[in-house]
């Protein structure tokens, strides 16, 4: 069984991280959408609510699995048997920062990084962008999936 994780903080998901999941469907068997906990960082929306947005974002796809977990990706992947981690990639910056911590990962377990673009469409938005529109409340519900704009 082909399994990927999904990392990152989600907060909260955006129509760029729905997009490479729907597409990462195609190619994994599973897709463990991972929300990483970082008890230093200041999150705008709990993690119940984090997971609840990706859980109903996916219902009714069960090659979709979301779950917390603190510490390193590549031990994540290791304890749960899993050999891929997705990423995806916005813009020539991400690349460059998303290889650096491929190299890391594959130095530090046997973990292949699967990257793919953002659909055009989504390549601007960014969990960060989307946390400024809602503070300054601005029309947030195009950056989006649904479960997030009921918020």
């Amino acid at each position: 069984m082909k399994k990927a994780v999904f990392p990152g903080s989600f907060d909260p998901i955006t129509l760029g991280h729905y997009d490479i999941i729907k597409r990462a469907i195609k190619l994994f068997d599973e897709v463990i959408v991972a929300i990483g906990v970082n008890a230093d960082k200041k999150y705008m929306f709990t993690l119940e609510e984090r997971m609840r947005f990706i859980e109903e974002s996916f219902a009714g796809e069960p090659k979709v699995k979301v779950v917390s977990y603190e510490g390193l990706t590549v031990d994540f992947c290791q304890k749960n048997n899993v050999d891929f981690i997705l990423r995806g990639l916005r813009n020539p910056a991400d690349f460059e920062f998303e290889k650096a911590i491929a190299h890391t990962n594959r130095d530090l377990a046997p973990i292949e990084t699967v990257f793919l673009l953002t659909a055009a469409n989504t390549s601007y938005i960014s969990s960060s962008i989307v946390r400024d529109v809602i503070r300054n409340h601005g029309d947030y519900t195009k950056l989006v999936p649904i479960s997030v704009r009921v918020k």
